[in-house]
């Protein structure tokens, strides 16, 4: 494998902050101001959708002389009823955080609205969000599969909400309290497994933590909001390729510059240093409430095998697991993971899709309903071997890594799903390559 040396300051803005930071633009009163506001195809999915429900949005392009593009975003809004009745279709393209999250301010506007996607996002489940909706008093129409369209018919007479979320997840959990901040009175949200918590930092919601682990989350409804300033640190799901790419390397050492370290988005760092892998997290600090830092990455002679099976942790690390799959399976020859079901509803079948690749690449592989093992290699990778990357931009980065593991010219379905979250990909690993 090649050598990987170099600074990454360059790595993506942050897909989920970028996300609440421009919805919450759209809520509140004033001209919000989003500094280093992503480009990937799902966050611009977020402002288009925003402009068709009558949102006002400039967005300025800055190139920053190293070939990237900055994007400032200014977002103008009347505060929390400020949306207007679409006239067509809002598409979200391959955006499910776009969906899942407009859904909850669609919920409080009193007009009808209708939220469609690409083939792959209308066959994700939307029960989920329905759900809370519905009993707050939206009418919520879905497909007799529980998938998209989803048809919102909204109300200002949105009720408050004690909401038990039945499964982890960050998006739900937005957009109920997005719903809940026009709700006549206060709103609670429990969660018994933490999941990923901008959407409380940003809006600086009460939260409670109690001595079982559950956490509490309170809404006031229809309490003003006034706009103020965000800026987008870069992604750590982003970063994770790239501490991949210098942990498998030959005699690397990569530094990835002011990276987004929130407690419920690094959960995989310390998976991988409990491993024995060569991480240091220099210059933390927090910037408008997040975490942020750089990390060191040095290659690694030995890394013991990922298992994972904690619900909690499965929580914390759910986007990084095709790419800490394919290092342990590399690293290692083993990987193990349970309690995971909720990748079967990915952008693809994320169990089924790393299985499939990594049985291509020589790899004994089994699968379960909640996860799959990897036992070891079975044979040598063949060269050309083509990857099916699933039109999932997570699983086609992932093996371009694998690619770089194996020394082989795998061919890659699809290249370009990598713009969904991560436009430079491609052009950072041969920035970094010696």
């Amino acid at each position: 494998m090649s050598v990987f040396q170099g600074e990454v300051s360059s790595l993506p803005p942050d897909k989920s902050i970028s996300h609440r930071a421009a919805l919450i633009g759209a809520l509140a009163e004033g001209s919000t101001e989003i500094t280093n506001f992503s480009g990937g195809y799902d966050n611009q999915s977020t402002l288009s959708v925003l402009k068709d429900a009558g949102i006002a949005i400039r967005q300025q392009e800055i190139p920053a002389g190293d070939g990237r593009i900055v994007r400032n975003v200014v977002i103008e809004s009347g505060g929390l009823w400020s949306f207007k009745a679409p006239t067509q279709p809002l598409m979200c393209n391959n955006s499910g955080s776009t969906m899942r999250m407009l859904a909850g301010i669609l919920a409080a506007q009193p007009f009808r609205s209708e939220l469609v996607g690409d083939a792959s996002l209308m066959k994700r489940p939307m029960k989920r969000i329905a759900d809370p909706l519905r009993q707050m008093g939206a009418e919520i129409s879905l497909t007799p599969a529980g998938t998209a369209p989803v048809v919102i018919v909204g109300t200002r007479d949105l009720k408050p909400i004690e909401y038990h979320l039945p499964v982890p997840s960050a998006q739900v959990k937005s957009l109920v309290a997005f719903a809940a901040m026009h709700a006549d009175g206060r709103s609670k949200i429990i969660e018994p497994i933490r999941s990923r918590d901008h959407t409380e930092l940003m809006l600086g919601l009460e939260t409670i933590d109690r001595p079982d682990g559950v956490r509490e989350i309170i809404i006031d409804g229809r309490k003003p909001l006034g706009a103020k300033p965000f800026h987008v640190p870069a992604d750590p799901s982003a970063a994770c390729f790239m501490i991949a790419l210098g942990l498998l390397g030959q005699r690397s050492e990569v530094v990835l510059r002011q990276v987004c370290l929130n407690p419920t988005r690094v959960a995989y760092i310390d998976l991988l240093q409990e491993a024995g892998a060569g991480l240091v997290i220099e210059n933390a600090r927090s910037v408008g409430g997040e975490l942020i830092g750089d990390i060191v990455v040095r290659s690694c002679s030995s890394l013991k095998p990922l298992r994972i099976s904690d619900h909690a942790v499965v929580a914390g690390v759910i986007d990084e697991v095709p790419m800490l799959a394919v290092l342990s399976a590399f690293a290692s020859g083993e990987f193990e993971l349970h309690n995971a079901a909720e990748l079967r509803t990915k952008e693809s079948d994320r169990i089924d899709a790393i299985v499939v690749n990594l049985q291509r690449l020589g790899f004994e592989c089994e699968q379960y309903p909640d996860g799959f093992v990897v036992k070891g290699r079975t044979g040598s990778i063949q060269q050309d071997v083509v990857i099916e990357c699933f039109d999932d931009h997570r699983i086609a980065m992932s093996f371009a890594i694998a690619a770089e593991a194996a020394g082989a010219s795998l061919v890659l379905s699809d290249r370009d799903v990598v713009g969904v979250s991560f436009p430079n990909f491609f052009s950072i690993i041969d920035s970094l390559r010696q």
